[in-house]
């Protein structure tokens, strides 16, 4: 493709829908990414994600202390169609996905309502999606993507798709444990192995597509990625694009609320730590008084309320705490109980700003044409 004019990235297509740039918004839960924030960014130019996880706990469809767990996963479906609904209003034109979590209890109902009501792609990780195609074999024109670490999983995935589905993946996100914000699909020994750098492992994605799978598709990095520097570094590597979750946090219109945004541009380098999750991976978020208990033994939330994952230390051996509760919390901007999920990079945003103003920079429209010169336009065939 070639760049589009006034940007000197390229457009990028998944299955049958082409964004006029090469940049997906990451999604981010709970209702860090929901319907303003995805159609913002499917109206700049971009790919905009609703995450699925937990949506309606803050719904007119769910009221906790009266809830049971049947009544929780069917207020996460009504409130998905209503997202989804929005996000389609407020971006008739753009072209809207989602982030379906395969570690959650109503991940198959997520990813058929998502369906359903019009998601145009598919994002899933936090575990391997061999069931996504048979979820949606009814809606052809969704496209699949799922979110690996590794050549591994690409290959595992390929293999199972074919042989259960007659189906291939419409593309892969690479998203390796070293950069990443929110749930690390790595052991905590892992997050700084060399091995898994998107320097690395994108390159090596690329070939096996290329000579072992035989199959073209594309293949887009995520993790750490700020600016559009680093949009360039990583297409360099030959990505057809990128997908970044933490810069889209502190924009006008991202769903989140205005102390979680304040505490983002207050955190400091140090501030962005490693923490132990119930889902049995690490996660990588902002030090707030919430980890910092955690981290001293004292008592956190630890009351599984809904049975919202498939596998879980805090339901299933009554450790750690509730990460749909300390998610929850820090939207609705309780900084001393909530949890803050954030890339390596997040500490870097010290202003609010407009989607619309944010896609200029990283497309690089009005960049510096001096600090643009080392740099030949990107285009992929």
């Amino acid at each position: 493709m070639k760049p589009h004019q006034n940007s000197i990235l390229p457009s990028l297509t998944i299955g049958k829908y082409t964004s006029k740039y090469p940049i997906i918004q990451g999604g981010m839960g709970i209702r860090i990414s929901a319907s303003k924030l995805s159609a913002a960014v499917a109206n700049a130019g971009g790919i905009g994600v609703v995450s699925t996880v937990a949506l309606g706990l803050d719904s007119p469809y769910y009221t906790k202390e009266k809830a049971t767990s049947k009544d929780y996963f069917s207020a996460n479906i009504l409130a998905l169609q209503d997202e989804l609904k929005m996000a389609r209003q407020l971006s008739p034109k753009g072209i809207i996905g989602v982030n379906c979590m395969v570690a959650i209890s109503d991940y198959e109902q997520m990813v058929r309502t998502s369906a359903e009501f019009g998601a145009q792609i598919i994002f899933s990780g936090a575990g391997l999606p061999f069931g996504l195609p048979d979820y949606v074999s009814n809606y052809p024109d969704v496209a699949l993507v799922p979110i690996i670490s590794s050549v591994k999983a690409a290959s595992i995935i390929i293999r199972k798709w074919e042989r259960l589905h007659k189906r291939m993946p419409d593309g892969f996100v690479v998203e390796t444990p070293n950069s990443a914000g929110g749930h690390l699909g790595a052991k905590p020994e892992e997050i700084t192995d060399p091995d898994f750098r998107l320097e690395k492992v994108i390159p090596e994605v690329l070939s096996y597509l290329d000579k072992e799978a035989q199959l073209k598709i594309p293949v887009v990095g995520a993790g750490g990625i700020f600016n559009h520097q680093d949009i360039l570094k990583i297409m360099g590597l030959g990505a057809h694009g990128v997908q970044l979750g933490s810069r889209f946090v502190c924009t006008d219109e991202c769903d989140a609320s205005d102390e979680f945004k304040e505490l983002f541009m207050k955190a400091k380098k140090e501030d962005i730590v490693i923490v132990k999750s119930p889902v049995g991976m690490p996660g990588r978020a902002i030090r707030s008084e919430f980890t910092e208990r955690f981290e001293k033994g004292l008592d956190v939330d630890d009351k599984c309320f809904a049975k919202c994952l498939k596998h879980c230390a805090c339901r299933d051996n009554r450790e750690t705490y509730c990460i749909a509760s300390v998610l929850d919390k820090a939207q609705r901007g309780n900084i001393a109980e909530g949890l803050f999920f954030a890339g390596s990079n997040a500490w870097r945003i010290k202003k609010i700003v407009p989607v619309q103003t944010l896609m200029d920079e990283l497309v690089g429209i009005g960049v510096d044409s001096e600090k643009a010169a080392d740099s030949e336009p990107v285009s992929r065939s």
